[in-house]
């Protein structure tokens, strides 16, 4: 398995790419975020060209099974947030 980041780290490396300090970084990545959160509520997409598309998904409803018990289970439809990648991301990991 690859390497891991977490927030944390990302803020810090924003911090020494960018070099701003790390309360800027911190403050420019929860932007990012919430923009992001944002647009998805509203039923939009942000497509980063050249590192993907953030959009939402609807999953149906269905019914399931309840793993302890067997007994069925209805499961409602949701939004569900979607990544897709775009074409130099995918190209930069092969």
């Amino acid at each position: 398995m690859g390497a891991r980041m977490n927030k944390t780290e990302m803020i810090d490396h924003i911090a020494q790419r960018a070099e701003i300090s790390k309360a800027a970084a911190g403050r420019a990545l929860e932007a990012i975020i919430g923009g992001v959160k944002t647009t998805l509520k509203k039923g939009g997409s942000v497509t980063l060209v050249g590192f993907g598309t953030f959009a939402v998904s609807t999953r149906v409803a269905r019914t399931g099974r309840n793993p302890r018990t067997g007994a069925e289970i209805k499961i409602r439809a949701a939004a569900v947030p979607k990544f897709r990648p775009g074409k130099a991301l995918k190209d930069a990991l092969n």
